[in-house]
């Protein structure tokens, strides 16, 4: 529980949008970033390969750690 998966978009070095395992879904931070987040949340099975990430890979490197 105390492991989180973080996918971060940048663009000029700022965050643009972010989806985060503890979330379950994306967050834009620009208006760009909110108009690609409400796009990709709408995506079911994207959203399910990003939640499983989680457990294939942090989960998988966390001995490493």
């Amino acid at each position: 529980n105390d492991i989180e998966f973080i996918l971060s978009y940048y663009y000029n070095m700022d965050e643009y949008a972010r989806f985060s395992s503890s979330l379950g879904k994306y967050v834009g931070y620009t208006e760009y970033g909110v108009k690609n987040a409400e796009r990709w949340n709408k995506d079911a099975s994207y959203l399910a390969a990003l939640r499983a990430q989680k457990e294939t890979y942090c989960k998988n490197h966390i001995d490493a750690y």
